[in-house]
């Protein structure tokens, strides 16, 4: 598979069975046992996937990755002992991708893990063959397929991955509603573990980093959204 994922998780024994699991699978694994040690280990080796514990010493899993998102939309996924869906959501709000709450099956992690892998691999050959022309545009919004970059009135946005993969998937269904459902099941993939309010959230995201044209995603109430 040829793909390294780096795992941050500070209890050793967690850190070995996460590590096991994805080596029967192929793929290369990096670990870090902190939140500095992980820093260093991304900033200096090519990482396809993180596995980010939120309780770490010296630095914790939603400064990681604040700090990751100001350079990088590489799939992360949070692992969190709390309950309180607050904390979930802030993990989203920082640019997660996705979250699994510990106790949690080491075999579900690891389809969490391939989902987002083989979805980046899949859209990275779709994108080979796309003339490098290709893009979703409406009004100033510009989405260019190829290079997964999003443009605003000639101003480039950064986007994570699940926040592009979102709009893009609202903007390719211009003009008809997609509920929330449907969202989950093309994003996700899974069955879904949490409420509406994660996708609300992403939705928010994306809006604010719109500015102007946020309007243009449009509630419809008790159903989804429409990008008009």
């Amino acid at each position: 598979m040829d793909k390294t994922i780096l795992v941050v998780e500070d209890e050793e024994i967690l850190r070995e069975i996460i590590k096991d699991y994805l080596l029967s699978e192929g793929y290369k694994v990096l670990e870090a046992a902190t939140g500095k040690e992980a820093l260093t280990i991304f900033e200096n080796r090519d990482i396809h996937l993180i596995i980010l514990d939120i309780m770490l010493p010296e630095l914790d899993g939603w400064s990681i990755c604040r700090r990751i998102r100001k350079t990088s939309n590489v799939p992360i996924i949070m692992l969190t002992a709390r309950v309180d869906e607050d904390d979930t959501l802030l993990g989203f709000e920082l640019g997660a991708d996705d979250y699994v709450t510990k106790p949690y099956s080491p075999p579900v992690l690891l389809a969490r893990a391939r989902r987002l892998l083989d979805s980046r691999h899949r859209e990275e050959r779709q994108s080979d063959a796309i003339r490098s022309s290709d893009t979703l545009t409406a009004n100033g919004v510009c989405i260019h397929i190829p290079s997964r970059t999003l443009t605003v009135d000639g101003e480039n946005i950064y986007l994570t991955y699940t926040e592009f993969q979102i709009l893009s998937y609202l903007m390719q269904n211009r003009g008809l509603v997609v509920t929330r459902e449907q969202l989950i099941t093309k994003i996700w993939g899974y069955e879904y573990e949490g409420d509406d309010r994660t996708v609300n959230t992403h939705i928010r995201n994306i809006r604010n980093k719109l500015g102007d044209k946020s309007k243009m995603i449009v509630t419809i109430v008790r159903t989804g959204y429409k990008f008009e």
